[in-house]
């Protein structure tokens, strides 16, 4: 099943890594991995049904302690020094560095992605919160993302870039309003590839957005898809979205590779849906977003947090960063609702 935008999806009938089936019919969920892997879900039942009440019980989750962390905080403001090395020699501009955080399931049978989402869905609301629960496909996604990715109404495609974080408006600096600007312009030139000549506009440029417990500098992007473009065209140009990679792109990538110690699976890749026969569509930013993990002997929950790294940015702050995104989502998926922070 699939929960999205107020619409429920069940009656799976296809799944494919192929991006043109999303030019056929029906309606798919997608999961995007940041590393590439595609996950297309084509389901024969879509309706409009709400995300239900939590239902006491009906989530286990790891206690607000149980978690671990892929880059603890040494090895995190490390990481943070040596991206604004590479930013002083001119081999890129800026960074994003992320982290994995990773917890034991209370009963992993029992473990349900969209009972999760019911608990997101009163803790921490979301603009593109949504569910993907394809277990025999290893994808169990529960998201409560506020970064648009990419939304498609007919041959008119638009990216909502988020860089800049604070609890409050006075918290923003000089430094995350250049970040935002930087990725809105690397958002530009990725949509330039494929949109039609002169159709790409920046409507709204460093909006401050309000969200559970922090605000975000939000930006749009907007353009005309050139003829002949479908998806398989739209996400190479796209993909990873430019607000959790950095610029140039292609040097920000090979940073993140040797910076960080754990894949970041569904965490910053593209989740959501896309409407075949109306054309239209709406794909997240795969941040906020918990995923269960069977790979290993132990079943487990991950979540990922992370910042955008600039000559500008502090690495104590940065890492203080990745802890306010990290500590009211860890503690709603506790059930810990009441609780505003945590230890690292």
């Amino acid at each position: 099943m699939a929960r999205f935008d107020g619409l429920l999806a069940t009656d799976l009938r296809d799944v494919t890594s192929d991006p043109a089936a999303l030019e056929s019919t029906g309606f798919w969920a997608v999961s995007a991995d940041f590393e590439g892997r595609l996950v297309c879900a084509r389901f024969g039942s879509v309706r409009r049904r709400p995300v239900p009440a939590p239902v006491p019980g009906a989530w286990r989750g790891p206690a607000v302690d149980d978690w671990t962390s892929s880059l603890d905080r040494a090895m995190y403001t490390t990481g943070v020094r040596r991206i604004r090395e590479h930013i002083a020699t001119g081999e890129v501009y800026q960074a994003n560095l992320c982290r994995v955080m990773t917890a034991p399931l209370p009963d992993p049978a029992a473990a349900d992605v969209d009972a999760l989402t019911a608990l997101l869905a009163r803790g921490n609301p979301a603009p593109y919160a949504g569910t993907i629960r394809l277990p025999a496909h290893g994808v169990e996604i529960a998201t409560a993302s506020p970064e648009l990715f990419l939304r498609r109404d007919g041959r008119t495609v638009e990216s909502g870039p988020i860089k800049g974080t604070g609890r409050t408006e006075g918290d923003l600096l000089e430094k995350d309003h250049a970040e935002n600007v930087m990725i809105v312009d690397l958002v530009r030139n990725d949509l330039g590839r494929v949109c039609a000549t002169g159709s790409v506009t920046v409507p709204d440029l460093c909006v401050v957005e309000k969200h559970p417990g922090l605000v975000h500098l939000v930006s749009t992007v907007r353009g005309e898809l050139a003829e002949g473009v479908g998806w398989p065209e739209l996400l190479d140009a796209a993909f990873p979205p430019g607000s959790v990679t950095g610029a140039p792109k292609s040097s920000a990538l090979r940073i993140i590779r040797e910076l960080e110690t754990a894949p970041r699976g569904p965490y910053c890749g593209g989740i959501g849906w896309v409407d075949a026969d109306r054309r239209t569509a709406s794909l997240a930013v795969g941040i906020r977003t918990f995923w269960i993990d069977r790979t290993g002997t132990v079943p487990v929950l991950r979540f990922g947090t992370g910042a955008g790294i600039t000559w500008g940015s502090d690495p104590e702050r940065e890492w203080d960063e990745t802890e306010l995104k990290a500590s009211r989502l860890l503690a709603v998926a506790s059930g810990e609702h009441g609780t505003t922070g945590r230890t690292a």
